[in-house]
């Protein structure tokens, strides 16, 4: 792909003029520079003992699901590992499976909105964040049963650290006019702000990642990767969830650096750096933003696609505010709404 240098043919124009100075943003040049056109030269290769692992580990995740999905389980039980799925970044390998138990309890514990399961304030939470975040019907009106005759929140709620994570982790799924979510949302996020300090490390590390990066407000991938070391940490962890996590994070990262090594690559030979000097290069931030969407394996070729459109729309981006005088602007505008495809 060539980059005319359009912009110069304002300079045929009867009232143009090369007698002016440009405006510059000043714009630093990218912090990662060339790093990632290391992996164009080193491609992924998956390793057939490590594929047949993780073939072999994702079977015997699927099996934890499975039974819960024929049989009248625990629905606490299947929530906690189904959370425990989502936060290791593993839920993408099972969308059909979490999908159907999921509904199974919404059909079979959810009337006219409301839970009718007698949980505590942490499963009854959980309970909710799952099944709203899944298209099921649930009501807020269920957090009630923690308020008192006055109609505030027990004190005694606020000794439960678990419960109000979760509680606190579910408030983020409110809608406009959920006026109670909004009070949960404010009275656990202060609440836990205050004990954060008063906790034992593991868990205070716990509640300032929440506070910081909510599940709802953050990306698959970064949850994932944090999530995976914390998870390492506790006493009683799921080894298999555990290797299987590990082994497909490092399994979708090659990829992910694989492929941004190839946009890299591209943008370096379309040589912006001195025919537009100006524009700003964001390929790194863009892959990144885009990797947020669509971090599956299966949407290599979207994400790669998305960058690149996104990317050049942001160097248009400059030539707008930065670059052009309103007399070249007027002539690219043109030349932009006449293209016939």
């Amino acid at each position: 792909m060539s980059v005319y240098p359009i912009l110069a043919l304002v300079a045929t124009t009867p009232h143009a003029s090369l007698d002016f100075s440009r405006r510059s943003a000043e714009f630093h040049p990218s912090i990662w520079g060339d790093h990632f056109i290391q992996y164009v030269s080193k491609p992924m290769k998956m390793d057939k003992k490590m594929e047949e692992q993780i073939i072999i580990l994702k079977e015997k995740v699927r099996m934890k699901l499975v039974p819960a999905k024929e049989k009248a389980s625990n629905p606490l039980t299947v929530s906690n590992l189904i959370d425990l799925i989502q936060r290791l970044g593993l839920h993408y390998h099972f969308e059909r499976e979490i999908e159907e138990v999921l509904q199974q309890i919404c059909n079979n514990y959810v009337e006219n909105g409301i839970i009718t399961l007698n949980e505590d304030l942490h499963s009854l939470s959980l309970l909710f964040r799952l099944l709203r975040q899944q298209g099921c019907h649930i009501s807020p009106d269920i957090f009630k049963k923690f308020k008192d005759e006055q109609g505030k929140f027990k004190e005694s709620m606020t000794r439960d650290i678990e419960g109000m994570l979760s509680l606190y982790e579910a408030s983020h799924l409110r809608i406009h006019g959920e006026d109670i979510l909004d009070e949960v949302l404010a009275l656990t996020s202060s609440h836990l702000n205050l004990m954060s300090t008063k906790l034992s490390p593991s868990l205070s590390a716990k509640v300032n990642n929440s506070l910081n990066r909510p599940l709802r407000k953050s990306t698959h991938r970064l949850v994932a990767r944090h999530y995976i070391s914390a998870y390492e940490e506790e006493p009683f962890h799921d080894e298999t969830l555990l290797l299987f996590a590990k082994l497909d994070f490092n399994m979708l990262q090659k990829q992910h650096q694989e492929e941004l090594g190839h946009i890299s690559k591209w943008w370096k030979d379309l040589d912006f750096t001195s025919k537009l000097p100006f524009a700003r290069n964001r390929i790194v931030e863009v892959y990144f933003f885009v990797s947020g969407l669509c971090f599956e394996p299966q949407f290599s070729l979207g994400r790669r696609l998305m960058t690149k459109v996104i990317s050049l729309t942001s160097v248009i981006d400059d030539i707008y505010d930065v670059y052009g005088t309103f007399e070249e602007l007027q002539l690219f505008t043109h030349a932009v709404e006449r293209y016939e495809f």
